[in-house]
Order: C-alpha cells, then sequence, then structure tokens
C-alpha cells in the first residue's frame, strides 16, 4: 500500500481547527481507503451511506449523530443531502463533542448544500489518484501511461489496467452522472469526452465542438461543467492584464487523469503512447496536473497572446510571480516565446519542465528542471 502521508497530516490540520472536514475527488482515488487510515489510531464511527444498514442507522440522523462523540466519518455525503443541515445543527450546539469527516464524489460546486449550509463550518481538502511524491519519481513513465487511480496505477499489467479503466468510465457514464441528478445518455457523454480528448491542451472552443457534435455552445458548455465538476477535467484559466497586447481569454482544457486520456484516445502501451500525434499535449497536461499536485498553487493560470506567445502555467507565490513551460523534448532551449513570457510578465523565476534527468540554467532567472526534480521547487517556497 502507498502511504500518502501529505494527506493525512492536512487531514489532521483541517479537523483540528474545523468542525467539518470535506475530503472531495473522484470514485476510486482513495478516499474511503484513506479516511480508514486515518481513524485507525483515534476513537471514530464509521458512516458508508451507500450501505443499506448504514442508510438505516441514519433514518434519525439528529438524534443518531448527536449521541456520538470523537470523529464521526460520513462517505459518499452527496446520496444523502438531507444531512447538511442536520451537521450544521449539531456543530453549532456547545455541547457538541464530535468532529466531523465527510467524503463526497463531486466538487463544492455540485455539492451546493455544503459550500451554502455549512459556510464558515467547513473546510474542504481535494483529494486527486497518485502523484510522483508518493510513487516515486522513478516510476513517471507508469503514472503518465496509467494515471494515478490507485487502482489503474497497481495493476499487474497494462491489460489489466486499461480494463479498469474502461470499466470506470463506464460506471462514471452509467452510474455516477445519474446519481447526481443530471439526465445526460451515457453515449452522448461518451462521445463528448472522447472528443475532448483530441482537444486536451487546447483552448476552449464551444462554438467549435458544438458544431462537431449538432450541439448548442450553451449545451456542450454544461457538459464541459458537468466534467469539470466531478474533477475529470482541469480548466485552467488565462492570466490577462493590460499589456497593450491582446491576450488569449478562454480557459485551456486538460484531463486530470493523464490514464483517462489514454483510454479515450486508444493508448495501450507506453509504445502506442511515443507514436501518437498527442503525445506532446499528453505529456503537457501530465506535467501540469503534477506540478499543481507538489507545488498547490493558490491560484494558477495560463498565459497566451494572439501573437502567439504563451505560457504553460502562471502563479504566484507570497507576492512573487512564477512560470513554467512545459516541453517533450530531451534538451528543451530558450524560445523568443519564453523570453516574452519572461519579461511581460515580470515573472521572478520560469522553470522548462522536461523529461530528461538533468537540471540546468538556460538564463539567469530560467532553468531546464526534470519532471521527477518538480519537488525541488516546494521546498523552496517553505
Amino acid at each position: 500500500m502507498i502511504q500518502r502521508d501529505d494527506y493525512l497530516n492536512r487531514l489532521k490540520i483541517a479537523l483540528g481547527r474545523s468542525p467539518i472536514t470535506a475530503l472531495l475527488g473522484p470514485r476510486q482515488c482513495g478516499k474511503t481507503t484513506l479516511a480508514h487510515q486515518f481513524t485507525e489510531q483515534q476513537p471514530s464511527t464509521f458512516f458508508d451511506i451507500e450501505s443499506v444498514p448504514d442508510r438505516r442507522r441514519l433514518q434519525n440522523p439528529e438524534w443518531m449523530l448527536s449521541r456520538l462523540n470523537g470523529l464521526v466519518v460520513l462517505d459518499e455525503i452527496q446520496e444523502m443531502p438531507e444531512l447538511f443541515p442536520v451537521l450544521r445543527v449539531l456543530v453549532d450546539r456547545p455541547e457538541n463533542q464530535a468532529r466531523f469527516l465527510i467524503l463526497g464524489s463531486a466538487s463544492p460546486e455540485i455539492i451546493k448544500s455544503a459550500s451554502e449550509t455549512l459556510a464558515g463550518r467547513l473546510e474542504f481538502i481535494e483529494l486527486q489518484g497518485f502523484d510522483l511524491s508518493e510513487t516515486g519519481t522513478d516510476s513517471w513513465e507508469t503514472l503518465w501511461l496509467r494515471g494515478g487511480f490507485p487502482r489503474s496505477f497497481l495493476a499487474s499489467s497494462e491489460e489489466d489496467s486499461l480494463a479498469w479503466r474502461e470499466g470506470f468510465i463506464r460506471t462514471y457514464l452509467e452510474r455516477d452522472i445519474p446519481q447526481l441528478g443530471i439526465q445526460i445518455p451515457s453515449i452522448t457523454m461518451r462521445r463528448f469526452w472522447t472528443m475532448l480528448a483530441h482537444y486536451h491542451g487546447q483552448t476552449w472552443n464551444a462554438s467549435e465542438i458544438g458544431r462537431s457534435m449538432g450541439f448548442s455552445d450553451k449545451t456542450v458548455r454544461s457538459y464541459l461543467d458537468i466534467l469539470t465538476g466531478t474533477f475529470m477535467i482541469r480548466q485552467l484559466q488565462p492570466w490577462f492584464e493590460n499589456l497593450g497586447k491582446r491576450q488569449v481569454k478562454s480557459p485551456k482544457i486538460y484531463f486530470r487523469d493523464s490514464g483517462l486520456l489514454h483510454s479515450l484516445l486508444d493508448i495501450p502501451d507506453t509504445h502506442s503512447l511515443f507514436g501518437h500525434p498527442r503525445v506532446g499535449a499528453s505529456w503537457e497536461g501530465f506535467a501540469i496536473e503534477q506540478a499543481m499536485r507538489l507545488i498547490h498553487p493558490n491560484t494558477a493560470y495560463f498565459w497566451g497572446t494572439h501573437a502567439g506567445a504563451e505560457l504553460d502555467l502562471v502563479f504566484q507565490h507570497k507576492g512573487h510571480r512564477y512560470g513554467m513551460e512545459v516541453k517533450f523534448n530531451e534538451a528543451p532551449s530558450l524560445t523568443p516565446s519564453m523570453r516574452i513570457a519572461s519579461s511581460e510578465l515580470n515573472l521572478d523565476h520560469l522553470w522548462i519542465i522536461y523529461p530528461g534527468n538533468e537540471a540546468y540554467p538556460v538564463k539567469e532567472n530560467i532553468t531546464v528542471l526534470p519532471l521527477k526534480e518538480l519537488g525541488t521547487i516546494r521546498e523552496q517556497f517553505r
């Protein structure tokens, strides 16, 4: 079993300062396993809301939960949204001795009751699949190909990993989305999701995708928001300010799990991946997602102008501005676009992320950095 010490520490801190902590993320990313690991060393009560006996125990939730002390875990909370106002009542009582950990498979935007009913009482932690700090940097090729879902990454063979991901996609389309009250035919959503795989790493263009599918801009936008709200897609928003240039103002679209991307692109193994025309875009999305998880920037953007200058990632830390450019190249060099971005955005440092092994400077504030050394950036910010 891969230890997830960073998340366990974040849970400890959050539950120490908030009466309710929400651990959110896609299905099968390890939320329940992590919660069980966290509860091993302390008094706790666990409710699996998809379990019939546990749902029966919660038929009178206020009476049941008010009797408990210590940590109370409510798994798959989105199955019983009526629990949110009950939790608000309980944690506001002076005699309350419990802390609540709620697990869910949809974002706060989907679980609106949580963000509205429990405002000021709730802290969110987002859990995704494994990252490089958990699997070890030497496993980056496997992590890139299979993605970070535990059962996909840890599968005994490429065939088993691919079969698991295909089953996950079917379950997500046929069960998970309908359970959220969203009525879209699974065939339609799969077609849209597959089309997005070919737009991975590109600027969102609702009109172009809508025409391809025969739907309106509004319809395809709603489909994108569903995939975003259930942690399948990341919409990386543009950074724009008054620089005297026409700048891109639509988000870029990335799959948050590279394994699902490869399944929808019909990429079964590393040999097929390296020969695929979308290998550069896949690498870009994988590197950006790893950077987001390892560095934990409060906000992150991309930057681009209509003249062609662009930067894959822009983020800030303690008043300083930094950038990243991702290159699937064994020996990346400084490009005019990088020079423009570094100067125009007044970056304190720019890193060029690549799949090689050696870090080296190319300019005073620009460094070529192997993907496996992304963690060194986080150490610099501590």
